[in-house]
């Protein structure tokens, strides 16, 4: 009998102790209310449609605007306190996707202000999780569609080209604003659209679709008249286009989970540029007795390069033990590797990627982040996919800035200094770009004057040589509020989470592991800085300074 009572008492224990390790492993039970709250909160953030194509008229979102107010309050509702701090992350995640759509309805409003905002096709894959800047909700990805087409495919591009016309009647309906600025440049982005349906109708395996081809025509032609009506409403557009300093300090914090003001990214961007300008001269002079770099002045040239340098950047990644290299870094970065360029027609990324093509590769590290997302999908059904309103920038953008730099810091240039001198040019104008765009969104400056400071402050002239990037960078950041500073802003962000992440190994008595930090980075998921340096270390002092004013 005693025996027996001796098995009971050792299966309770056995069964005790396997269900507190499962419960362990499972998420705490009110974290289910917020999967199941934003599943419904990404629902309603994809508009209802009129007329089959994606509703936003003013009525419609002042309909709908209690619908949200009451999804808000249910996040608040949720009680936290005992979750883990993945668990927590998460809730502000979905915290600052709501207040971007707050801020998008009562601020921002691209539907209204900014006719880029209404551009649908798009050629190729953003380098981000997602486009940059404010998108609408009917885009056509032609990288998505395998040519020539299968019958359900070509149905599927046939429906959605056939919207284009739908579409651009509400867009004259919906297009109210005065942002001058805003206005003009987004008509380039709507007339690159038509020219980019003409080059779709002239492929070989599309020119032969007559039903393809007619809606192309009538698209390209809905297009183009889009435009004409742009151009003349545009003459009478006078008004600024940046949000102001207050707006977007709020913005930056509540949206984008940057712990930071209008004027402490003004502070830091012109820091960061004196530091690049000043660095690259004393690399220049360290490196006076060497050979300068030679561009590639031949296709073969420049393929050899571009292979050498791309092998050399994941062999240093593998060997110097930085970061687990996996099985598909090498087809992301070589499906990127480029084609050469004649001299004349370079931009800034060229001129640099034609000398070495190093610190490019290593700011790549972008589309490793990709294919991560595409192989091995973050478990959260919150941090699966892109995140909305660029709120991934500080960490997509930030992470690959910095480690041009920290690439840099640790070898990879050891046997090629002049290839250093690159590095800070590249942050030099990042700096500079970022900083003119603070000023545009202060109103302090137009976008042509912001693009002056991107222009002037860019060392050896390399921002002169080709304007459209000019042009198209500084328009992006003055339609997405942040993205222009968060290359630089989330550069800081990432050294301070590595700082606190040494810290605390050392007060643990541990090593330090450069290859550990980032591939704890990269399991965390493409969210805020913040966020992943809160998880990554404990350290929530930069989300606390941001909800505590809330």
């Amino acid at each position: 009998m005693r025996r027996f009572y001796y098995s009971l008492i050792i299966a309770f224990i056995a069964i005790t102790l396997f269900s507190f390790k499962k419960n362990q492993n499972q998420p705490s039970p009110s974290y289910e209310e917020l999967e199941l709250l934003f599943k419904e909160w990404r629902s309603f953030e994809n508009p209802p449609k009129a007329d089959s194509v994606p509703d936003y008229t003013l009525n419609t979102f002042k309909k709908r605007w209690p619908i949200f107010k009451s999804l808000q309050a249910q996040l608040m509702a949720i009680d936290t306190t005992n979750w883990l701090t993945e668990e927590k992350v998460d809730w502000h995640i979905v915290w600052a996707e709501m207040n971007g759509y707050d801020f998008n309805y009562n601020i921002l409003k691209p539907w209204e202000r900014d006719p880029a905002f209404y551009k649908v096709l798009w050629m190729n894959r953003s380098d981000v999780p997602a486009h940059e800047g404010p998108t609408n909700h009917a885009t056509i990805e032609i990288w998505t569609y395998d040519f020539p087409l299968n019958q359900a495919s070509k149905q599927k591009l046939l429906n959605e080209i056939n919207l284009i016309p739908k579409f651009y009647e509400q867009a004259r309906q919906n297009l109210t604003g005065n942002a001058k600025d805003l206005w003009v440049t987004g008509i380039r982005d709507i007339s690159s659209q038509a020219r980019n349906l003409s080059t779709i109708k002239a492929w070989e395996s599309i020119k032969d679709q007559a039903d393809l081809v007619s809606a192309i025509d009538t698209a390209i032609l809905a297009t183009d008249e889009l435009v004409k009506w742009l151009e003349i409403k545009g003459k009478s557009k006078t008004g600024p286009s940046g949000i102001g300093k207050e707006n977007y300090t709020w913005y930056l914090q509540n949206v984008h989970l940057v712990p930071m003001t209008w004027d402490d990214e003004v502070l830091l961007l012109k820091r960061e540029l004196s530091r690049a300008w000043s660095a690259l001269k004393l690399e220049e002079h360290k490196n006076k007795d060497l050979p300068r770099l030679t561009a590639a002045n031949t296709a073969d040239d420049f393929d050899k390069m571009t292979v050498k340098s791309a092998d050399k950047l994941l062999q240093f990644l593998n060997d110097k033990e930085i970061v687990t290299v996996k099985d598909y870094f090498k087809p992301a970065l070589y499906e990127h590797l480029g084609t050469f360029i004649p001299e004349e027609k370079r931009n800034f990324f060229e001129i640099g990627r034609h000398y070495n093509p190093g610190p490019l590769y290593s700011h790549f590290y972008h589309w490793f982040e990709l294919a991560r997302m595409d192989n091995e999908p973050h478990k959260s059904k919150i941090r699966k996919g892109p995140l909305l309103y660029n709120i991934f920038d500080s960490r997509n953008e930030g992470t690959a800035t910095a480690v041009e730099e920290m690439f840099m810091d640790a070898g990879l240039y050891d046997n090629n200094p002049r290839v250093i001198e690159i590095v800070y040019i590249m942050i030099a104008q990042r700096a500079a770009r970022g900083l003119g765009s603070l000023y545009a969104h202060a109103n302090e400056m137009t976008m042509e004057e912001a693009g002056g400071i991107h222009s002037e402050f860019t060392p050896r002239g390399w921002m002169k040589t080709e304007k459209e990037l000019l042009i198209f960078e500084q328009h992006l950041y003055l339609r997405q509020p942040g993205y222009g500073t968060s290359y630089i802003t989330g550069k800081y962000l990432l050294e301070a989470a590595m700082a606190d992440f040494a810290k605390m190994k050392e007060a643990n008595n541990q090593e330090f592991q450069l290859k550990e930090f980032f591939d704890q980075l990269n399991a965390i998921g493409n969210i805020p800085i913040s966020l992943g340096h809160w998880q990554m270390t404990g350290v929530d002092q930069q989300v606390r300074l941001i909800t505590n004013k809330n």
